[in-house]
């Protein structure tokens, strides 16, 4: 019996994801109404913003028509227009919760949210039952469905009607009991630049799970014009992109402006546009280059870009375009030291040979190491922090440059005196090429991160660490 007058309100179910929903049904002589789908009140109570593309509707002539158990590779809004069913979902998703089920009535007045990978079947009760529901991908020949045998001895689903006495497809019968399944994997996670230090340590903290995804130039051309097609992005949760041009003086030259335009603007554009298409989170690395470094405190955020140099200029303009992607992060970080060739392994390798260098000592910052960059993002995705920018750098108090080298020497046991300061426009004077300008004051605040629950190491620890 529909219930008139409930208010909107979710239930979880033991299925992590699967989600009851009380609809308000106003109903008076002459029938009922409610709202089946109101994306703003619904996305307010807590229901996932899921991007539903196509509407579909199930009408069913006999009481006890049983459909099921599919798990496709979307996400469904399920609920009643007129009628009633019992519905069974099982979940088939890898993890913990696999083979957990969960059974209750549908009415006009409920309505579930059914996660992908969770195997959902409908049982109806009363005559002349439509029931409507709602996905966010279209139908595919190339989707990969998994499915569960209604009579599964280990699922035990107690049909209000037997299953004997109802009307039952072939192709339903014939499914394979729940030990014969093959557990549906998670959406895939993309890592870009796979090749580069922030890549590499992506790998380390990430792993080589079966859904998570390496990639390089090579692996992956973003500006292949078949791009779109390269892959059935609706099967990828998140996108990393760890591939930027980071040359920040070739940059200045005429080839070197293209290369940077190309794959920090052009690169990210085909990124955005798939990830706001298919529903993915897009993270992007950001750098301290898109401000002028002029501030006398730390940048936040919320403040203006304002880029001096072309490497600059491309990084900022990438992430106005990220910024556009409703599931977005942007992880703004400064003086990166990682897995390869980088200012801590150029200093440590002067310090062993005996060369005492001069290091600009007027440029500000924090070194920054892979392994927060990497651990960072896995925090902002796996914890589901709000969308937007954060900065991730090393903690600890802002250092010069010529300061990070005296605590490379002294580090591996050498004379910090060794290393003597020198101004970045002496330091540069007898250079032949285009240099590109540095920003004065890098140093980036990091109340956002910290406060989205990850604490960035101190700079002269992880620096100990990597030296060893």
């Amino acid at each position: 019996m529909t219930q008139f007058g409930k208010a909107l309100a979710p239930t979880k179910t033991p299925i992590p994801g699967l989600v009851v929903w009380e609809l308000p049904v106003h109903g008076d002589s002459r029938g009922w109404f409610k709202e089946n789908w109101q994306r703003e009140k619904m996305v307010a109570a807590g229901l996932p913003d899921f991007g539903p593309v196509q509407n579909n509707i199930s009408f069913n002539d006999a009481v006890g028509t049983t459909r099921g158990i599919h798990a496709e590779p979307w996400d469904k809004f399920v609920s009643v227009a007129t009628g009633r069913i019992f519905g069974a979902w099982v979940d088939l998703r890898e993890g913990p919760t696999f083979g957990a089920v969960f059974t209750t009535e549908i009415d006009p007045s409920r309505a579930i949210f059914v996660p992908r990978g969770v195997g959902n079947a409908y049982q109806t009760l009363e005559p002349d039952t439509a029931y409507v529901y709602l996905v966010n991908d279209h139908w595919s020949p190339q989707a990969s469905y998994t499915f569960l045998n209604l009579a599964d001895e280990t699922a035990a689903i107690e049909w209000p009607i037997p299953l004997s006495d109802v009307e039952i497809s072939e192709k339903d019968l014939a499914h394979p009991r729940l030990d014969a399944v093959t557990p549906v994997p998670p959406r895939r996670t993309l890592v870009i630049g796979a090749s580069g230090q922030l890549g590499r340590a992506l790998r380390a903290e990430l792993g080589d799970a079966a859904h998570i995804e390496y990639a390089t130039r090579a692996d992956l051309d973003l500006a292949a014009p078949d791009v779109a097609a390269q892959r059935r992005w609706r099967d990828y949760r998140v996108i990393i992109n760890a591939a930027a041009h980071t040359a920040v003086d070739a940059a200045e030259t005429a080839d070197g402006r293209r290369e940077a335009w190309a794959v920090n603007v052009g690169g990210v554009s085909t990124l955005a546009r798939i990830a706001a298409e298919n529903d993915i989170t897009l993270v992007h690395v950001s750098s301290d280059y898109v401000f002028d470094g002029s501030l006398d405190r730390p940048y936040t955020e919320a403040d203006p870009l304002c880029p001096l140099g072309v490497y600059g200029q491309s990084k900022a303009a990438g992430d106005a375009i990220v910024s556009t992607v409703p599931r977005h992060y942007i992880v703004r970080t400064s003086w990166v030291i990682g897995d390869g060739k980088n200012f801590v392994r150029t200093m440590a390798s002067l310090a062993e040979r005996g060369v005492d260098p001069s290091v600009v000592d007027d440029q500000f910052g924090r070194p920054t190491f892979t392994v927060d960059i990497a651990r960072a993002i896995r925090h902002l995705v796996d914890s589901g922090a709000d969308y937007g920018v954060y900065n991730v750098t090393g903690a600890g108090e802002p250092t010069a440059w010529a300061d990070v080298a005296r605590a490379v020497f002294s580090a591996l046991g050498h004379d910090e005196a060794r290393v003597s300061g020198v101004s970045t426009a002496d330091y540069f004077a007898s250079a032949t090429g285009p240099i590109a300008p540095r920003p004065v004051n890098s140093v980036l605040a990091l109340d956002r991160i910290t406060g989205a629950g990850y604490e960035p190491a101190p700079w002269r620890e992880r620096l100990r660490d990597y030296l060893r």
